[in-house]
């Protein structure tokens, strides 16, 4: 299987819809993960996030981080990688990227 196949879907910054970025950060674990990766400055493997959930719950936040458009995952060789989309949330959403991780 080749990497692009294995890339899960994201939404086009023209998708990236203020509800759904709302409704995605009101949960602490996914405004966790936001915050993670921001205060790392790079993009972090699924496994290596600090959460207080099951593998299988981690994998539904990160799922709903992504079809907000908050994220983007993507394969290195095993490990999928999750990167915060922060130009793409600037474009869409001037500001908001900022206030959530403040």
């Amino acid at each position: 299987m080749d990497r692009v196949s294995r890339t899960p879907p994201h939404p086009e910054v023209s998708q990236i819809a203020l509800q759904q970025v709302l409704e995605a950060v009101v949960d602490p674990v996914r405004r966790s993960i936001v915050a993670q990766l921001d205060a790392a400055g790079h993009d972090i493997k699924c496994g290596d996030f600090d959460l207080p959930v099951s593998k299988s719950t981690a994998t539904h936040h990160f799922t709903v981080l992504r079809e907000a458009g908050l994220i983007r995952q993507y394969y290195v060789g095993t490990a999928r990688l999750n990167a915060l989309r922060r130009a793409d949330l600037d474009e869409a959403l001037p500001g908001l990227l900022a206030a959530i991780t403040r």
